[in-house]
């Protein structure tokens, strides 16, 4: 299935290639820069029934925004980018189906299992979302912090994966390698999180056709879903459209629960 996105930075929506974002705003590589405001995206999204998708906040200057998304689209959409125990409890109240934690969950590259807990405890299982987007190493996926360009030491495999759902309700996993390119999507990732992950899992980078809802539909085993954000038109792209990914998602949509299918 298709999940939308709108990436916010300095207050605006924007597509960007993710692995550029650092200190250093020279390095910064934007792909486009909306004329208009999260809240419209939010409500084109609530129109078209597609729920589940994010909201990113890329830094500071952003909170304004993301609460007008929240509230034009109110329960429709997660909310990810700077989330921590202070602050969790309230971009549900405004509106947020779930929140999406990222770098605040790791300590010192490790991934920090007495913080989880508060915040489980805080906001719920049910209502968290661990972001787990990751770089490659030789063979194997590793998850990536503080805008994609600390390595950690956490491998994104079955073992990581089946003990991190007592955590959370889904995964948010980035191929920061790719991400913002639309050179095609990490395939051989996608193929491992068909296989490993034991819940809802979404993937985001380098979608750049329709063609790649149907190969994550196809190799992610009902595991997986695509979110597409530079390829698609209403971001200026022009691999995909918008109206096309809305159609795909109301044809696959048959009204019963979702399906996994057991491992291998």
């Amino acid at each position: 299935m298709f999940r939308p996105c709108i990436d916010l930075h300095e207050g605006r929506v924007k597509q960007i290639v993710g692995g550029t974002l650092s200190d250093d705003s020279a390095q910064l590589r934007t792909n486009f820069v909306s004329s208009r405001s999260a809240a419209y995206y939010a409500d084109l999204y609530q129109r078209d029934g597609l729920t589940g998708g994010h909201v990113i906040l890329l830094g500071p200057g952003n909170e304004t925004a993301a609460a007008e998304a929240l509230r034009a689209f109110p329960g429709g959409m997660h909310l990810g980018g700077g989330v921590n125990i202070d602050n969790a409890r309230q971009w549900l109240d405004l509106g947020a189906s779930h929140v999406i934690v990222t770098s605040w969950a790791f300590r010192d590259g490790l991934l920090d299992h007495e913080r989880l807990n508060t915040l489980v405890q805080a906001v719920g299982q049910k209502r968290l979302v661990l972001d787990l987007s990751c770089r490659r190493r030789n063979d194997d996926y590793f998850v990536v912090t503080d805008r994609w360009q600390k390595l950690t030491s956490l491998k994104v495999d079955a073992a990581t994966l089946g003990s991190l759902t007592q955590y959370c309700d889904e995964f948010l996993i980035h191929a920061a390698d790719v991400e913002g390119l639309c050179h095609g999507i990490d395939i051989e990732l996608v193929e491992r999180l068909g296989t490993a992950s034991p819940i809802p899992t979404t993937y985001a980078g380098g979608a750049k056709s329709l063609a790649d809802l149907d190969t994550v539909e196809r190799l992610g085993r009902g595991r997986v879903d695509l979110t597409i954000g530079s390829a698609l038109d209403i971001f200026g792209g022009s691999g995909v459209r918008y109206e096309d990914c809305v159609a795909f998602n109301r044809g696959k949509r048959s009204g019963a629960p979702r399906v996994i299918e057991p491992g291998v």
